[in-house]
């Protein structure tokens, strides 16, 4: 009898086995989902595929429906915050959908646990992102415009698939095209020839704005002949001839293994605990940043971004004034990330991550290597030597840098989160690529150039700034948080002062939201502090968290121009507002065509208390570049960023008791 058991139930397993084969092959089965653990998580494959699925079949859509953004519909921040592991928990998708044909964008949010749609609104008079078919399409309509051929004819191009097409948004609407509400883009074209870069050869002057609802030419022009640089501006190891000679080999190696630990998309190093999210729009963002302190956990920071950049171009010409990009929320900057190599952007000691996205049709992909994290030297954390004992106590510091990569058209940016092993948290964002060139017919530097400079023949590098905002969701010891401001003053000479030598501070708070907007000072070395409204600490002041500025700028275009109105972001270093879910971008959600005063001055508007509340800083750094002819063909790294320092939230340096 056990036998004929044993028979029947190896017979079974068998069957279902073969069954189970069968239909995988069949495809009535998928695979199965990755386990997900926390609500902080990225959308996997299927939920993707899930979420576009349900937004079809309640929804007709056309043929030229476009999903410009696919991503995890932030959960309520109470219900992350209060989350245990085995607890159950709600995951939903946020769609944007653009009708292509109709010129309109929805918003919907689908219910993936029970596949449902729970809300789908139109969001009238905005345009999302620009999308990868809209720049072939672009290239199509203008390269088939008799305007624009009998344009590159006079330039002596005959061979038109020797001109590339590079699509911008808009930026700076006329009157004529802000009133048709028509979805734009502006056409620019750099002869390519027998190289492959072809940023070098502008073909100045002419401009193409196409209206991608109609495929058509909206307005064209053509400013007149200028010469374009016809030099091989190649420089691949194949075209620069003779190289230097190449350093002897530095290897970095930990033979033992790296020091921090990853769980699903929690990582853990040094008394630091955070997780990851890679976002198509703000790119590689952070969440629920907490420190050990002892045996305590002690939050930070509950969710830290880049929320916006604006790149606004200086020369006034009508084929350039227009040109002012939102990397952000115009390209969706984590959507261009790119692959990232060992031994190269990241170190042979690191580890690369994936991430998955959803294209415009709302298929999932996957893209390699987008995410890089990595342990590296950075000279001294801390030193005393003592000359009576000649005892020398030195640690050494180590620093853990997770990064990512973008490739916007020429430019390409690096933005690192750094982890500090004394309690900081740095932000370093590195610039490089190729200079937006612009032709002309000069070959020496002369004094009328006053919008850019000569950085080879018949190439002028045009003055351009780079601002980013982040926006820092701070939780520092908890949600009850209050700003104060830290300026240092000198005191007159007095009988309280009689040598002139007294340094004083004052830490006033920034109570309500428009008393928060605030710019650098370095008359004053002004800081700002997010601090405990609720906690003290041993020393019976408030644990905080300072900002500390690194290189800055201010924004230059003036007061009542188009671009300082669209982008009022960066004309103050930092803002703070009271936390609100939806306040997540700082240009407004669609920067794309947008109407002035959209973001940050909407959101403080109301003027909210910042007074033991849940606060959100929101700080702008700037990069004024005025270009050099050592930028030239591809710019040297330039770094800018800034501090999170601990500021009373520990009880003495953190890195003190690291064994030697």
């Amino acid at each position: 009898m056990i036998k004929r058991l044993k028979r029947f139930l190896w017979l079974a397993i068998a069957i279902i086995v073969v069954v189970s084969i069968s239909l995988r092959l069949m495809g009535i089965l998928t695979a199965q989902q990755p386990s997900i653990s926390h609500p902080i998580t990225s959308l996997t494959e299927v939920e993707i595929s899930t979420a576009v699925s349900v937004i079809k079949r309640e929804k007709t859509l056309s043929e030229m429906a476009a999903f410009p953004l696919i991503a995890l519909q932030e959960p309520d921040k109470e219900e992350v915050l209060n989350f245990t592991p085995g607890k159950a928990f709600g995951r939903n998708a946020f769609l944007v959908i653009y009708e292509r044909s109709l010129n309109k964008t929805y918003e919907g949010i689908v219910d993936l646990t029970s596949k449902t749609l729970s809300s789908w609104k139109e969001i009238s008079s905005v345009q999302p992102a620009i999308v990868n078919s809209e720049y072939q399409l672009a290239t199509q309509v203008v390269k088939a415009d008799s305007r624009w051929q009998k344009a590159m004819q006079r330039r002596g191009i005959t061979d038109f698939d020797q001109v590339k097409i590079s699509c911008w948004p808009p930026g700076i609407l006329s009157k004529q095209e802000e009133a048709t509400g028509n979805r734009l883009c502006r056409a620019l074209s750099y002869y390519k020839g027998q190289y492959w870069n072809y940023y070098g050869s502008p073909i100045e002057g002419v401009v193409a704005t196409v209206n991608l609802n109609t495929d058509k030419i909206a307005s064209f022009v053509d400013r007149g002949n200028v010469p374009f640089s016809k030099e091989n501006w190649n420089y691949d190891v194949k075209s620069l001839g003779k190289l230097l000679s190449a350093p002897k080999a530095l290897k970095i190696l930990q033979q033992n293994g790296a020091s921090f630990q990853i769980n699903s998309n929690e990582i853990s190093w040094q008394g630091w605990k955070f997780r990851y999210l890679m976002h198509p729009r703000n790119g590689l963002m952070l969440y629920q940043v907490t420190h050990k302190d002892g045996e305590n956990i002690r939050p930070v920071l509950y969710r830290a971004s880049l929320s916006e950049m604006v790149v606004p171009y200086g020369n006034p010409e009508p084929t350039w004034s227009f040109r002012n990009a939102f990397d952000v929320g115009e390209y969706n900057f984590g959507s261009l990330a790119t692959t990232m190599e060992l031994g190269k952007e990241i170190p042979e000691n690191g580890l690369l991550l994936d991430a998955v996205f959803a294209n415009e049709q709302g298929e999932p992909y996957k893209i390699p290597g987008v995410i890089g994290i990595y342990e590296r030297d950075n000279g001294m954390l801390w030193k005393h030597y003592e000359y009576n004992t000649q005892r020398n106590d030195v640690r050494r510091s180590r620093e853990l840098v997770m990064s990512m990569t973008v490739a916007i058209d020429n430019y390409d940016y690096s933005l690192n989160w750094i982890f500090h092993q004394d309690g900081t948290l740095e932000v370093q964002n590195e610039l490089t690529g190729i200079i937006l060139a612009q032709g002309t017919s000069a070959q020496k530097q002369s004094a009328e150039d006053s919008y850019g400079r000569l950085i080879a023949k018949n190439i002028v590098g045009v003055n351009h700034q780079h601002f980013f905002n982040y926006r820092l969701d701070f939780d520092v010891d908890g949600k009850a948080n209050s700003v104060m401001e830290m300026n240092v003053k000198t005191l007159p000479m007095d009988e309280k002062n009689p040598l002139g030598n007294a340094i004083a501070i004052t830490e006033d708070p920034l109570a309500k939201e428009t008393a928060a907007v605030r710019d650098l000072d370095i008359k004053s070395s002004r800081e700002w502090m997010i601090v405990s409204a609720d906690k003290k600490n041993t020393l019976g002041a408030a644990p905080g968290y300072m900002l500390m500025p690194g290189g800055n700028s201010i924004f230059f275009p003036v007061e009542g121009s188009n671009i300082h109105q669209k982008a009022e972001f960066a004309t103050h270093h930092v803002w703070v507002t009271k936390y609100k879910p939806a306040e997540l971008h700082a240009g407004g959600d669609y920067p794309n065509q947008t109407q002035p005063g959209q973001g940050l001055p909407k959101y403080i508007a109301d003027d909210e208390s910042l007074t033991g509340e849940d606060i959100v800083l929101w700080y702008t750094m700037g990069v004024t570049h005025v270009p050099r002819s050592e930028d030239w063909p591809v710019m040297p790294v330039h770094r800018v960023g800034f501090k999170l320092i601990p500021r009373g939230f520990f009880s003495h340096n953190p890195a003190i008791n690291l064994p030697e």
